[in-house]
């Protein structure tokens, strides 16, 4: 039996000696049995700020729709397929931690307004026509995007930061390095 979402809080507020629902950073991380379901319980966390699942079971982002003041979603090493079931935090969200999943499709991305870092390593993503959605996140500075097959591709033609920072205008850093323009480095010299 996998453990429930209200579980695997109920456990950490006995571990952590405090209300869930009254925490602004509530960690439910490589629970055992793990989580399978981001369920209804999630709701109860109306204050969370940082919510972690990460190294767990999930298959699909769920239920978010309580979580008022959610900046920080770390979904790491599970086994997420989409990015369906962000639009509810689509106004808060400014990093969204989901490395080490089977996403291909980048379709409901574009609902993060705010959103400034995106940790997505090793994941499934192929092709340009779904990276090119990222392009619609005018706040992205942050991106990592390692051991994709798209990132694995251009890295070994050699072109991947210099077709990334012509495709993202506003990022700052890419796979943990600073992104340096060609523009801007004549403008310092």
């Amino acid at each position: 039996m996998p453990t429930t979402i209200k579980e695997a809080i109920g456990k950490w507020e006995e571990k952590n000696q405090a209300k869930a629902s009254e925490s602004k950073d509530v960690k439910l991380n490589g629970v055992f049995p793990p989580i399978e379901k981001m369920d209804a319980s999630l709701s109860t966390l109306v204050v969370c700020e940082r919510l972690s699942l990460s190294s767990n079971m999930i298959e699909k982002i769920a239920n978010l729709n309580g979580l008022k003041n959610l900046k920080i979603l770390s979904l790491g090493r599970n086994l997420i397929k989409n990015l369906t079931g962000l639009e509810v935090v689509g106004d808060t969200l400014e990093e969204l931690w989901i490395s080490y999943n089977q996403i291909e499709k980048l379709k409901g991305i574009t609902v993060l307004k705010k959103l400034k870092v995106l940790y997505m390593s090793n994941n499934s993503v192929k092709d340009w026509g779904e990276f090119s959605k990222l392009s619609d996140l005018p706040m992205l500075e942050d991106l990592l995007f390692v051991g994709n097959p798209l990132e694995e591709k251009h890295t070994g033609e050699g072109d991947w930061r210099k077709q990334v920072s012509q495709k993202l205008k506003s990022l700052k850093k890419l796979d943990g390095e600073p992104v340096i323009r060609e523009d801007e480095a004549e403008n310092d010299g």
